[in-house]
């Protein structure tokens, strides 16, 4: 679909397609079976109302939201190509861990108090600094996004003496306050469990956004924005964990859900002194992603134009946590994931899971979106906090 039909127009035409895109993908995965090595999801009313959130969500980005116009089809293929070629050169498709420069502590952060109700928190902003390598196919257009070029978090500190911190990363569409601390039930692990959090904001999100909506650009055919998108998401969390080191900071965790848990297993294979990393229902390949969503009749058709999906693959190698081993030692990683995910699929986690060694991992019988229902999602959070040290270290005597 191209956005050159005007907003309205497409979104009423695609409404029309997307029933029968639904239908067909629900066909042809009828029969996939479970998994190896994931629990079987038992058959429940209240797991058949999780799975519809996550097809609901799923309807209205195939109703809402932006792609490339089919027009562009001839400059993406080239661009692929040459950056292809220039990744080849340097060696980067062989050892993506050198596709990525480790950035300096932030600099020049910036800060002022502000609220969600009676929730109390701190808006952080500084200079992202993240750009492109010289040459690089994409540069000049990544770098066109001004609002993307700053960097933003939403913190929560205690005062006195330093405490741990936990970076929790968002997912797709997230970068909201009110979605954010609410997601990560940040009061909680601040106020009950005594750690400082810091929540940053991806790419392309929230405040950082350059589309219609946070998240526009990471899946709508600009194949060298998706890469910049994660390499600058990986880039920006480590500025952030070097900032809070510098600042004091006594032990560092990163957390991620979906899209920051595959950003969370990225950081994993570049930070060496994370103190606990959890990738929480991560997305581990955007390809498979695509394959698992679209129809295999819509694929078909999509091979006969020309397009084809193996050259992507080689691509986003340059950042595929499961390109990459782990920095992160075997008993500070840890996973949970949702055996009836319909967005992420559970074999995503899994794969993560087998690549990092098989650690501490958490299934929940339950979707994608239920996860702040589930309580193997709590308990896994808390028994990672509390195997690193972290909980202990951040719990102080209260008054009384």
């Amino acid at each position: 679909m191209v956005r050159d039909l005007g907003f309205g127009v497409e979104v009423a035409l695609r409404s029309l397609a997307v029933p029968a895109v639904l239908g067909l993908r629900w066909a042809g995965q009828r029969g996939g079976g479970v998994p190896d090595e994931v629990p079987a999801p038992p058959r429940s009313l209240s797991l058949t109302a999780k799975m519809a959130v996550d097809e609901l969500f799923l309807t209205l980005e195939l109703v809402s939201a932006g792609f490339a116009s089919l027009r562009e089809r001839r400059r993406i293929e080239a661009e692929l190509r040459d950056a292809l070629a220039f990744y080849e050169a340097q060696g980067w498709l062989e050892r993506p861990a050198a596709f990525h420069r480790a950035p300096p502590p932030a600099s020049g952060v910036r800060q002022r108090a502000t609220s969600l109700g009676r929730l109390a928190y701190r808006h952080l902003w500084f200079e992202s600094g993240y750009a492109p390598h010289p040459g690089e196919p994409g540069r000049s257009r990544w770098l066109s996004y001004q609002q993307n070029r700053t960097a933003h978090a939403w913190v929560l500190r205690h005062p006195g003496r330093p405490r741990p911190w936990v970076v929790c990363i968002p997912g797709y569409r997230m970068g909201h306050p009110a979605v954010d601390l609410i997601g990560f039930d940040a009061n909680r692990l601040h106020r009950r469990h005594g750690l400082n959090v810091a929540i940053p904001v991806l790419p392309l999100h929230g405040p950082r956004r350059v589309g219609r909506r946070g998240g526009d650009g990471l899946l709508s055919g600009e194949l060298l924005d998706t890469v910049h998108l994660l390499a600058q998401a990986a880039w920006d969390v480590r500025r952030l964990v070097g900032w809070l080191r510098a600042s004091g900071a006594p032990a560092v965790a990163v957390q991620g859900l979906s899209l920051g848990g595959y950003t969370a297993a990225l950081v994993a294979s570049l930070e060496e002194d994370l103190d606990c990393v959890i990738a929480g229902i991560p997305a581990a390949d955007f390809v498979r992603i695509v394959r698992w969503h679209a129809p295999a009749l819509m694929w078909r058709v999509v091979e006969r134009l020309g397009y084809r999906l193996e050259p992507v693959e080689r691509l986003l190698r340059v950042v595929s946590p499961l390109a990459m081993p782990p920095c992160v030692p075997h008993e500070r990683r840890f996973l949970f994931a949702a055996t009836a995910d319909r967005l992420a699929p559970p074999d995503h986690a899994r794969d993560l899971w087998r690549h990092w060694d098989r650690p501490r991992m958490a299934w929940y019988h339950g979707s994608h979106l239920s996860f702040r229902l589930e309580r193997e999602v709590e308990e896994l959070v808390m028994d990672a906090f509390e195997t690193c040290g972290l909980l202990s270290a951040g719990r102080v005597r209260r008054a009384g």
